[in-house]
Formats: C-alpha cells, structure tokens, sequence
C-alpha cells in the first residue's frame, strides 16, 4: 500500500492519446545530386549524345598485379601506349618482362632530369614532377599516383626527361629501359611503323578532335580551305538503368491499422527513399555510366599532400572552368577542405542553396554526398569531384523516362502485382534513371584525398 492520493500518470497514459510520427529513417541524405542535376525527360529510354569525331584511348593507366609478392604489368595493359596498340599478345608480354621494381622514400628523386630515358609505372604511392621555371622557380608540374605512367615521350626519343620526379610517399614503381622497345621494334615491322609516327606527330592524340580547317588573316584573293566537322559514327547511347524492388503488406495490416497513419503510404514512402538513394549511389559509381567512371584521363587530378586543400580545388576548377557547377565530395572531405583553409587563413564563404548553407570555393557550391566512397585500407582515401551542368551548358544532365506507367514521382513507378494466396498485396516499386556527360571536359576529379589531418590552430 503506498501513500499515493492520486491517479498515477503511468496510468493515466492508458487513456491518452498518444501523437505520433510518420516513420523516420536514418538512412535518408538531402540527396543534393539529385537535386542539382538538371533533368531531361527521354523518349522510348534511349539517349544518344552525339558528339564531333574525337580519339579516345584508354584510360591512361597502367594496370599492375602481384606474383609472388613482385609487382609486375599486365601486359594487355602496355595498349594503353599508342603506339602498341596493334601488337601481339607475345610481344607485349616479352615487354612486360623487361619491367624491373623500385621502391622508393618521402623526399627520394624517383628520377632526374639527367638521366636515361626509361618508362616508369607508379605501382602504389606519390610522386610529383618538378622542374626550373621560366624565372629560375621549383615549379610543380603534376603529381603521378598509382597506375600512372611517365615519361613516354622520352622513353621513345631515347632522351632524358625535362624535369625531376620526387617522391611524395612510400611506394614503389616499374622501370623498362629504353632498350627494350628498341628490340621490341626491330622484330617487329607493325610497332616500328606505329613508332615512327608517333615520333612524326601523325597519331592522333589522346582526346583530340577531326581538326576543322580555317584560315585567318589572309591577303588578298588566297584560296580558302575546304572544310567539313565530323562526328563520331557510334555515338554513344544511354538507357534507362533502374533500382527496384517489391514491396509486400499484409492485408491484415492496411485494413485494421491504416489509421492514423496510411500503413501503404508509409511503407511505399520509406521504400521510394531507399530508392532514390541507391540511385544517387549509383550515378556516382556504377561501373558503365557513373560519373566518377566517365571521367577522362586528362581530368584527373591527384591531391598533392593528401589533404584537399585550396590549391586542390583551383587545380579542379582549372579543369572545369567553362561555367563549373558543383563540387561533390563526401562530408568529411569537406571538413578536411575546410581545416586546410582555416590553417591558410582563407575560410571559404558560405551560400545558401536547396535551402541549406553550403560551404563554396571560388563561389562553387561544395555539395555534401555521403555515397562519395572510401577506398584503401586504414582509414582510406576517397575523390571529390566537380561537374558543370545543363544541356545548353554541353555538362553532365540526369536522365529520366519521359512517361511511366503508375507513375508516383517523375521516373519512380508503383505497380500493384494483386494480392496472393496468403493476404499479401506485392507493389513492384521501380525508379528509371541515368546520366549523361555531354563533353568529357565537364567533369574532373580530384583523387587520393586523406581526411585525417589535424591542426594545432593554437
């Protein structure tokens, strides 16, 4: 017996009604790609970018494997070299033999300006190539990473390099003289051709387009040029890729709990979310046609120190600069870009879009995007990219079906399947979607970027 005189509140809540929440769902981002990209609706699904005639080749990278514990190229991999494009499968592996490894320290001179023209394959790790500028400066030319190759042109020529690389980390990386392809070009008639005219300039270049034929300046009556733009003659077409999944309610459920809240709402909204998240997740990665996929060797950039810092970004928007849109760069990214600023005493402005404010550099949005991914052991690296948008723009635009069926959101589509033997009714959730890079000039990206560097701002 307790000496209580009153109704307990314990109780009394047996007679309340309770207010409730529609459901949350942790798993939902403000999904600011989405909202960025500029949407076209498509026809029969079917987007084709037509585009004037350029050469693309590869993707610039060299691709190496362990044997053993050795790193070593593959050798299909050497037809990333324009000139071994044609070669055997027997010659490219005899090449990919004479390939010997490096390993190299913070701060060691990979290679020097004076030395023997080799091709190296950064294998894992940093460097950066220096060279003396015009006014006597250490000038900073690039930064090399994993997969990347240099100095092709000099390898050719038999000539040394024009600059220095330095390593920035530890790593290791492959070497093949020059001798090599010296003896891989007398046996064979087909690499000595390809050789030659790669050394004479008659290859296309890597990302070149058909040249239009002009004339400026002239005097008098001088004949003009005959002329014509040529377009590629398998322009690529984009479909409709979709995320889908079926969604099953008891009948039970939607007839005697529908209230106060729709049980099919509910379930039908959280599932749309998941949905539409995946599908962000997609644009970004997917092996075919996400954006991080689509960008073109001469568009990436690789961070020099780890840290995104300002100089990063520039490097960036130097890339994109026709109009540049968004960066897009996952959360911690943008507070690692952020410390690097406060540290250099320039903290980027702050501007309010899709009702929330953004952090920008040089007036650039940085979008947050937790779908940007991690990659590497430890705590990893990931990419940030920047986008110019729009069709006018010639950027990169999201991609949707005009009309749908049971269509509940542009592109999500919700199909009642019928009700099967058991009471459930199975809804056939689906959402169509993709994304399109116009010119390859509208995307960059910045890679190797760390995370975890701390400031003592005292």
């Amino acid at each position: 017996m307790t000496d209580r005189t009153s109704l307990s509140p314990s109780a009394a809540r047996q007679l309340a009604t309770a207010t409730k929440t529609t459901p949350q769902m942790r798993g939902i981002s403000p999904r600011y790609l989405l909202r960025a990209l500029p949407w076209i609706d498509v026809e029969s699904g079917v987007y084709r970018v037509n585009r004037r005639r350029s050469y693309v080749l590869g993707d610039d990278r060299i691709s190496t494997h362990t044997d053993d514990g050795t790193p070593r190229v593959i050798p299909g991999d050497l037809r990333e070299l324009p000139f071994l494009r044609a070669a055997d499968d027997d010659l490219l592996a005899e090449l990919a033999d004479a390939f010997t490894e490096s390993t190299f320290e913070p701060g060691e001179v990979i290679a020097s300006e004076g030395a023997a023209g080799d091709l190296w394959v950064i294998v894992r790790g940093r460097a950066e190539k220096r060279a003396d500028g015009h006014h006597g400066e250490d000038a900073l030319l690039d930064v090399v990473a994993d997969g990347q190759f240099f100095d092709l042109d000099a390898w050719t020529r038999g000539e040394p390099p024009g600059y220095r690389v330095k390593a920035l980390t530890t790593g290791s990386a492959l070497r093949c003289p020059r001798s090599a392809l010296a003896e891989l070009s007398e046996r064979s008639e087909t690499v000595r051709a390809a050789l030659d005219a790669y050394l004479a300039g008659d290859a296309p270049q890597p990302g070149a387009e058909a040249p239009i034929e002009l004339s400026a300046d002239h005097v008098g009556e001088a004949e003009l040029p005959r002329t014509y733009v040529d377009f590629e003659e398998s322009p690529r077409e984009y479909h409709m890729t979709l995320a889908q999944t079926v969604l099953r309610i008891h009948t039970r459920v939607s007839d005697l709990y529908n209230g106060p809240i729709d049980q099919t709402r509910a379930q039908t909204n959280l599932t749309a979310h998941a949905l539409r998240e995946q599908q962000e997740s997609s644009l970004l990665h997917h092996p075919e046609y996400g954006l991080l996929r689509n960008v073109s060797p001469d568009q990436r950039v690789q961070s020099r120190t780890g840290a995104p810092t300002p100089d990063d970004l520039d490097e960036l928007l130097s890339r994109v600069w026709k109009q540049p849109g968004y960066f897009v760069a996952h959360p911690r990214a943008i507070a690692a870009f952020g410390r690097e600023c406060t540290r250099r005493g320039v903290p980027p402005a702050l501007d309010t879009r899709f009702g929330s404010p953004l952090l920008t550099w040089r007036g650039v949005p940085l979008l947050p995007s937790d779908k940007m991914r991690f990659t590497g052991s430890g705590p990893g690296t990931t990419e940030i990219l920047l986008m110019r948008v729009g069709e006018a723009e010639q950027g990169v635009v999201g991609l949707r079906p005009s009309t749908v069926d049971d269509e509940v959101e542009p592109g999500l589509a919700v199909r009642n399947m019928g009700v099967d033997r058991r009471g459930v009714t199975s809804f056939l959730m689906t959402a169509y979607f993709n994304a399109a890079v116009l010119v390859e000039d509208a995307v960059a990206v910045l890679q190797n970027v760390g995370v975890t560097n701390y400031h003592d701002y005292a």
